[in-house]
Formats: structure tokens, C-alpha cells, sequence
């Protein structure tokens, strides 16, 4: 009894065998068919023939091709019988469809038209990826395959050497539809195994096995967290058409009520757009102000995050985002985003070789404790146009630019300005490099509501207010080069001298000027401010010097630099900037790069006064694609002013990894953690060794399959978006819920 149930059990294993069979596929046409053949006719080749006059059956032997329409047959016997259009093919079968899916097994029945008929011991290996085995399968005339006692996998069968595996996860089913011309797969009664683990039973449904996409659920995931308690996660995929798609998304909570998420996408001939919705209703804390908020009564909660750009001819664009939420913590409290401020923009863009123009408005929502969103800027419009043309041997372009700007509780300003700049470049014969400079704007500006503005010196005067810009700039490189540790070296020193009068700069305010830090990136800038609002107005010679190595394998790059300003007025740059002595601090970047290996960049600002280092910023990534490091770190050690918020020091490291300790697995962590304390920022909360938050997980991924699992802590409380641990478990299957 027991070895009769034993061999009953293992028919299917047998018939669902998902390994290649060691049969060529037919080709798409055979040398021994040269003519073209009627839209009705069999085309076939074959080693020897015999024909019985009696029964009229026609038999094939060795190396046997038949085709027709597009449907392609190779066997070692084929038997027709041309009374009844039976075809009966035997030894090595392969029969390929004109989609390219090529069915394998041990005999088959056909009819004389190729289209239909019944297969023994079934392979299906699809064109688009994946394949079917089955006991026994019949093939309809319109192409259609039904498999019974059936299996079916996208992943891979063997191995790199070629060595049979089983695949990491198989539907076995009662029975299973393909449908060609839906490209799709069709189960019943249908089981999941995952690694050979017990089979997990499946309602009827079906799935895509090509590129395109259709309606149905996608991969769910699972998540753990104190505030929420354990999530799970179940999208569903509406195809509203070939180029739209709905995703609804219900969230469930054990601890609060469900949140539901829409993401509407769809792209167009000129262009796309995406619009992801969130809402939900939970109790929220409006008192961000204090150590412990009061909590409200239940209330709605949502965040709609969209974006669309359009190209509606080859210079015009349209585009725009928008980024909008209930309150400050929804996004934090349900682990969608860790920004602390959201901005909606929208842009109309015109360029061309030699013009620019845009028209832009922004709106900008703050996330932080403690920052009223009055005092958030409405900028509607800002108006820019560039033109740039040929003028005297070097390039002139024109600029104009007006912007407004509205705060519901605080100051309010406009601005317009008109601008040229004409640079002229030139190599000497001794091979120096010189750029000329001549620069003038005309600015006219208008505030209102000033004394709302904390800091001074962002104010400017009420009403309204002119200003005049001018700078003459003279730039000369001399690069050297030469051979050095058998690669190739190459010294450039740097002189660059601007000449510019005093500048009624404290008259206007400053909108988008304020974070201005002396770097590598700004050190020869013609106005090492950030935006329009100020400009740098003293004389000054800047010097450096740049060195480049390149050798089989690596590059090195360095660059430091100084200036000196030739006036003795006094400067409007703050104290800590770098900038507010006549002679500036120094300034550098080093950078290596050992081929795709090693990434090394290094910012530094070191004190002209005794080489205190006021910036020291590292970033770092080791390693290949599979197993890095990424490491940085950064403090700014500038003393300025606490007034001057935006400029404030701060010391923080950064660490990221991943290690792939076998073929397919790895594990991977990140972390971030505040060094700051109250010398460095007086209005710092950190300790100087205040984690904000980490991540550890493990995942598997190969060629169909990607599970992972993660933790995460965060260690920072805001309102009702809690520190503490989440669990996120994921599971993506090729094919599957995609």
C-alpha cells in the first residue's frame, strides 16, 4: 500500500519536471524549404520518408521539421495521417507558437494545421520569461495551452555552472491557463512554494508573465511599530488604460484606525504627471510648543505629495509639484517622509541655445517645531529671462528678474533687477588661461512689515529702494604638466583679482542670501554670496593653486585657496563666515578616486589665525557594487552669531553598508547620529552623542525573488510621531503582484 501511494505521489513530480530538456528548439525556417508555401499548406523537411498508399499515412524519420503560419515543429518521428489530419510526433519534440514559446515533452497530437492538439509530459518555456510543466497539455487553434497537474516559475532552473537547482519559489496548480495573446497565466486550485518550503493554497487567479501590466494586487508588506503597532500593507493595481493606472492602497493598523493611500499616474504624448494621496483620521498634537503635548480630539489627517512636467514643443515645458500635509507630524507619525518642510512649485520654461525664460511660484509649508508658518514665504511670480550673445570676441548675457514674495504674519518684499555680464577668454601663448570680467546690475526693491524680521541685518529699509552693482574681474590660469610616478601631474596655480565699489547692501533685504559659508566651490566666485540679495562689494585678489594626479587606476585632485580683501571698509559678511577679515581663511578639497573601488572627498576650512579647523567634512565610500561602506562626517566649528539662525555650527556623523556574505544574502545597516552640543549651537538640544536614528536588516535577493527584513529605531519624539522601534518585513516576486 505504501509503495503504491509512494509511486502515485511521484507522477507529478514527475510530470511537472521545470528543467531544460536537451532538445534545440526548432529554427524559424530550414534550407531544405525553399519555396513560399500557401497560407494553408505544411512546409516540412525530414531525413527519410515513407508513404503508405493503402492507409495514405505518411511517416517522417530523423531530424523531422514541420511549419506553418508561424507555428514551427521538430521531432524525431512524425505519423500523418492524411485521412484524418492526425499528426502524431514522437522522440525529442519541440513546438514553437509564432509568440516565440517553444512546448517540449514526450509525444504529442496534433492536428495538420500545427495549432492544436494534446502533449505528454508538458514543457513550456514562455519567450517573455518563465515556464510550465505539466502531466499533460492541450493546445487550442487559438493558441491557447491548458495544463493539467500543472507547475509554473519565472525564476531560473540551473545554476551559473549549468547545474540543475530547484527555482526559489513555484505555483503548482490543478490546473493552468495560458493565454498568448493576453500574456497571461490563468491558475486553479493552485499552490505556493517558497524554497521548498510547505505549500501555502492559492484562490483562483491570474497573473501577467509579459512586460506590460494589468489589474490586480500587487506584494503586500508588513511593518511593526510602537505608534501604529503592526501594519499590513495590500495594494491593488487598477489599469484604467495603457498609459494610466490607479493604486489603492488600504493601510491596517492593530492600534489605530485603517489609512487609505491613491496614487494616480499617467503619461501622455508631451508629457507625464503623478498625483499619491494619503488620509486617514487618528488624534494628532497641535501643542508642538511644550515639553509634553496636549493631544486633540480625533481629527482628519492626509498629505497629497504630486508632480507633472510637459513638454509642449521643443522649446516650451510646463512642470510643477505640489506638497501639502495636515499637520506637522502625519508624515513622521506613519514612516512616509522625514522632511521638515514641504514646497509646491509650478514652472513655465523656455529654452533655447541662447535664451532662457521662466516663469515660477513656490509655496513652502514648515514641518519644524517651534516655526510659525507665517513667516513662511508665497513667492507669485518670479519672472527670469536670459539672453546670451556674441559681443567683442567674448560672451555677453543678459538677465532680468523680478520676484515677489508674501508672508501671511511677516515681511513682504519685491524685487526687480536688470543685469549684464560680458566675459572674454583667451589663451596666451605661454599657455595662461585669462577670463575678463565685466559685470553691472540695476536693482529696485520694495518692503513692507520689516520690523516683523528677527535678524537686523535681513530686513533692509521699508518702502521702496534702488540699488547699483558693478565688478570688473581679471582670472589667469597657468596649468603645468609633466610626467610623475609613471602617470601624469598637472600644477595650476590660480590669481583672480575683482574690483567692485561700496554697495548699498543693508538698504534691501535679504530673502536668498543668508546661508553664506566660504568654500571651494564659491572661493573664486565673482559674489560668493548664495543669491541676488547681496552682493560681495569690496575689492579682493584671490589665489590658489590646483593639483591633479592620474595614475593606472587612480586619480587624485586638490585644490586650496585664499583671499585678501584690498579695502578697508568694513565688511557686511558675519564673523565665522570665513570672509569678514581682510584675509580669509583657507579653503580646500582634496579627492581620490581608486578605480571603482575607493571614493575619497575631503572639505576643509582652516583658521587663517593659528589653523583652527573650522569646516572638516569627509565623505567616504569603499567597497564594490554588492559589498560597501559609506561614512561621513561633518562639523562646522564657525562661532557665529545664534541670531543668524541659518548659519548655525553643527558636527554630525553618518554611517551606511551593505555586505553580501554569500551568493544571494546580505545584511545592511545605516546610521545617524547628532554630535553636536550647546558650545557648538547654543539652541541645540544634543548632548554631543544624540543618535537620530539607525536601521540593521538582512535581505535575499536573486533573480525572481527579494526578501528582506529590517529594523529600525528612531530616537527623536515630535508631537505624536514617536521614537522608538518598527519592523518592516518585504517580499517581491517577479511576475507577482507587480
Amino acid at each position: 500500500m505504501a509503495a503504491a501511494l509512494a509511486a502515485t505521489l511521484s507522477v507529478p513530480a514527475l510530470a511537472q519536471d521545470l528543467q531544460n530538456r536537451a532538445v534545440a528548439p526548432p529554427a524559424a525556417s530550414d534550407p531544405a524549404i525553399t519555396a513560399p508555401a500557401a497560407a494553408d499548406q505544411v512546409q516540412f523537411s525530414a531525413g527519410s520518408l515513407e508513404y503508405d498508399t493503402n492507409t495514405d499515412v505518411v511517416t517522417a524519420l530523423s531530424e523531422v521539421r514541420m511549419f506553418r503560419q508561424g507555428d514551427r515543429l521538430r521531432a524525431d518521428k512524425v505519423v500523418w495521417n492524411r485521412k484524418t489530419g492526425k499528426v502524431i510526433a514522437t522522440g525529442n519534440i519541440a513546438v514553437t507558437n509564432p509568440q516565440g514559446d517553444v512546448a517540449y515533452g514526450d509525444s504529442i497530437e496534433l492536428t495538420d494545421s500545427l495549432k492544436d492538439g494534446m502533449v505528454d509530459n508538458m514543457l513550456v518555456v514562455l519567450e517573455q520569461g518563465g515556464r510550465m510543466a505539466a502531466e499533460r497539455g492541450t493546445r487550442q487553434p487559438d493558441g491557447t495551452m491548458q495544463l493539467d497537474k500543472a507547475a509554473y516559475t519565472p525564476c531560473a532552473v540551473q545554476t551559473s555552472d549549468g547545474c540543475p537547482k530547484e527555482p526559489s519559489w513555484k505555483i503548482t496548480a490543478v490546473r493552468i491557463t495560458y493565454r498568448p495573446e493576453a500574456e497571461r497565466v490563468y491558475f486553479g486550485g493552485g499552490q505556493f512554494h517558497l524554497f521548498g518550503l510547505p505549500a501555502l493554497p492559492l484562490p483562483a487567479f491570474s497573473m501577467p508573465v509579459g512586460a506590460g501590466s494589468e489589474s490586480g494586487l500587487l506584494a503586500p508588506d508588513f511593518q511593526l511599530d510602537r505608534v501604529n503597532g503592526l501594519e499590513f500593507v495590500t495594494p491593488y493595481y487598477f489599469r484604467l488604460a495603457p498609459n494610466k493606472g490607479l493604486i489603492l492602497t488600504p493601510h491596517v493598523f492593530t492600534r489605530v484606525l485603517p489609512m487609505m493611500e491613491a496614487r494616480y499616474e499617467a503619461l501622455g504624448t508631451k508629457g507625464a504627471f503623478r498625483v499619491t494621496a494619503y488620509g486617514t483620521e487618528s488624534r494628532r498634537s497641535d501643542d508642538l510648543n511644550t515639553i509634553t503635548p496636549t493631544e486633540t480630539e480625533r481629527a482628519f489627517r492626509g498629505y497629497i505629495d504630486g508632480i507633472a512636467r510637459y513638454q509642449l514643443s521643443p522649446y516650451w515645458s510646463i512642470s510643477g509639484s505640489a506638497r501639502i500635509a495636515s499637520d506637522r507630524t502625519f508624515l513622521r507619525r506613519y514612516d512616509i517622509s522625514r522632511d521638515d518642510r514641504l514646497r509646491t512649485t509650478a514652472s513655465l520654461e523656455r529654452i533655447d541655445p541662447n535664451t532662457y525664460f521662466a516663469l515660477t511660484g513656490w509655496y513652502v509649508q514648515t514641518l519644524r517645531v517651534n516655526d510659525p508658518q507665517g513667516n513662511q514665504p508665497i513667492a507669485l511670480p518670479e519672472l527670469d529671462f536670459r539672453k546670451r550673445l556674441d559681443l567683442a570676441g567674448g560672451k555677453l548675457q543678459l538677465q532680468a528678474n523680478t520676484l515677489a514674495i508674501t508672508r501671511t504674519a511677516g515681511q513682504d518684499t519685491q524685487r526687480a533687477f536688470v543685469s549684464g555680464q560680458w566675459d572674454l577668454r583667451r589663451l596666451t601663448n605661454w599657455g595662461q588661461e585669462v577670463t575678463l570680467t565685466a559685470y553691472g546690475r540695476a536693482d529696485a526693491y520694495n518692503t513692507n512689515d520689516s520690523l516683523l524680521t528677527s535678524v537686523v541685518s535681513y530686513r533692509g529699509n521699508e518702502g521702496f529702494q534702488t540699488r547699483a552693482i558693478g565688478a570688473l574681474a581679471a582670472d589667469v590660469k597657468w596649468p603645468f604638466i609633466g610626467q610623475f610616478l609613471g602617470g601624469t601631474q598637472r600644477l595650476t596655480p590660480r590669481v583672480q583679482i575683482v574690483a567692485s565699489p561700496k554697495i548699498a547692501n543693508l538698504d534691501v533685504p535679504n530673502e536668498d542670501a543668508r546661508a553664506v559659508d566660504l568654500e571651494d566651490s564659491n572661493l573664486f566666485a565673482l559674489n560668493r554670496f548664495a543669491g541676488y540679495d547681496r552682493f560681495e562689494d569690496s575689492s579682493r585678489v584671490t589665489y590658489g593653486a590646483e593639483w591633479s594626479l592620474a595614475l593606472p587606476g587612480m586619480t587624485l585632485d586638490t585644490v586650496i585657496g585664499q583671499s585678501y580683501r584690498l579695502s578697508t571698509r568694513p565688511t557686511i559678511l558675519p564673523d565665522g563666515t570665513g570672509l569678514s577679515d581682510r584675509f580669509s581663511d583657507y579653503v580646500g578639497r582634496t579627492t581620490l578616486r581608486v578605480r571603482d573601488f575607493v571614493s575619497l572627498t575631503h572639505r576643509y576650512r582652516l583658521d587663517k589665525d593659528g589653523f583652527a579647523v573650522r569646516r572638516n567634512e569627509v565623505d567616504v565610500t569603499v567597497g564594490s557594487r554588492s559589498t560597501y561602506v559609506l561614512a561621513g562626517y561633518l562639523r562646522l566649528n564657525r562661532n557665529i552669531f545664534p541670531a543668524i539662525e541659518d548659519l548655525q555650527d553643527r558636527e554630525e556623523a553618518r554611517v551606511a553598508g551593505r555586505v553580501q556574505f554569500a551568493r544571494f544574502w546580505s545584511v545592511f545597516g545605516s546610521a545617524v547620529v547628532d554630535l553636536t552640543d550647546r558650545s557648538e549651537d547654543p539652541l541645540s538640544l544634543s548632548d554631543g552623542f544624540d543618535p537620530i536614528r539607525h536601521r540593521l536588516g538582512v535581505q535575499y535577493e536573486d533573480d525572481c525573488i527579494r526578501l528582506g527584513a529590517t529594523w529600525r529605531r528612531d530616537y527623536q519624539d515630535t508631537g505624536d510621531a514617536r521614537s522608538g522601534n518598527s519592523f518592516l518585513l518585504t517580499l517581491a516576486l517577479t511576475n507577482l503582484g507587480r
